[in-house]
């Protein structure tokens, strides 16, 4: 899933670095993320996933990192699909 969300990142956040010299943990804002690509990124990863981002979860928080938008599509997405974008 991560390698999935770092090739997401690569497609819609116009970083000035590539997603997989960033850590998990690392603020996407911090490095170049504004506030459209944010959305661009977050209809990837519906389109992706095949999810839909609840009202609950559109903040800039659930898209502040690699790691908290996984822990958004794990909490959207039940295991048995998460396993075919496992990294």
């Amino acid at each position: 899933m991560i390698s999935t969300i770092r090739k997401l990142i690569d497609e819609h956040g116009r970083l000035s670095v590539p997603a997989s010299a960033l850590e998990e943990s690392q603020d996407l804002y911090e490095t170049g993320l504004t506030s459209f690509a944010a959305v661009q990124l977050m209809l990837g990863l519906e389109d992706t996933f095949d999810i839909e981002f609840p009202e609950r979860m559109l903040n800039r928080r659930s898209f502040a990192s690699i790691a908290s938008i996984a822990a958004c599509l794990s909490e959207l997405t039940p295991d048995i699909e998460l396993k075919k974008y496992a990294s």
